[in-house]
Parts: C-alpha cells; structure tokens; sequence
C-alpha cells in the first residue's frame, strides 16, 4: 500500500498486515517451529488458498522470509521463517495469550507456559517505562501524537484515558 493512503494511527496500520483472520494462528504456529506450508496446514487445518494469501502478505510486509529447500527427487519448495520483525511479534503473540488465560480461561489451565530462560520463573506481558522500571496499565495514558512527530499530544479520553 502506498505510504500515503495508509492510515495514521499505527494500530490501522499494523491490522493492515496482521488483522486477517488465521494470521495470528499462522505466526504462533512459525514461533512453535513450523516452518513448512504443509506444516501450518496440517496444525491448522487452513484451506490451501487462504494460507497462501496470508503467508504472502507477512513476506510482503516482512514479518516473515521465504527461504527455497528441495527435498531428494521433489520439487523446490520454500520454507517460511520469522524475521526480526516477525520475532518482535512474540510480545503481541504473549499478551494475546495471557488475555485469553486471564479472561477466557480453560479449566484444564494454560496451553503454554511462559517462563524466563535462565530462572524459570513465570514471565508476564506488562508495560515497562524507557528506563526499564516496570509500570501498571492503570498508569499508562495515550496521548495523540502530532502529526509533526512531536509526541506533545492531547490525552485520549475514554476507559482507559488520563
């Protein structure tokens, strides 16, 4: 899409690529190590025609690479991988996760469990400020940002508003 018919509001922008229905399923697919179009079909019983459709748009976007592999006495085929801003999303993945555990749990508990590499320890999704220091959602106000880049915006009213 051209730069300048996309939508200010960077949430418009990002459903552009990410909104479609299966993306999200395709990409937690990808983070649990399925890389292959069979793969993904398999997991997620997805119609051919529609994982070819959103596979192309995250490479389009650059959320994931094609990567050519052939197998002996096969066709060449590709394999699709996350890229850097692919793996940014795991954070999004996270926080959709914990929202349905918290708020749609299953009675049987989590289906994944996220936990810190070197502790073990549970890992939750929050807000942290730019110095690292952790922050409630409560304490968190988006202000609208100018379309000068300055950031010195008006508080957005609403629920969860200043």
């Amino acid at each position: 899409m051209d730069t300048a018919t996309r939508p200010h509001c960077s949430i418009a922008r990002s459903l552009e690529v990410l909104g479609e229905r299966w993306t999200f399923l395709i990409l937690r697919d990808a983070v649990a190590g399925s890389t292959r179009f069979s793969q993904f079909r398999a997991n997620l019983k997805i119609a051919p025609d529609v994982l070819s459709d959103r596979l192309a748009t995250l490479v389009e976007f650059g959320v994931m690479g094609k990567v050519p592999y052939q197998e002996p006495g096969s066709r060449v085929r590709f394999a699709y991988r996350l890229t850097p801003a692919g793996t940014d999303l795991l954070v999004v993945l996270s926080a959709l996760q914990q929202w349905g555990d918290d708020h749609l749990p299953r009675p049987e508990g989590p289906s994944v469990l996220r936990r810190v590499k070197s502790s073990g320890r549970a890992a939750r999704v929050g807000f942290i400020d730019d110095e690292g220091h952790p922050v409630e959602s409560r304490d968190v106000a988006w202000r609208w940002a100018h379309l000068d880049g300055s950031g010195h915006g008006d508080t957005l009213r609403g629920r969860h508003g200043g």
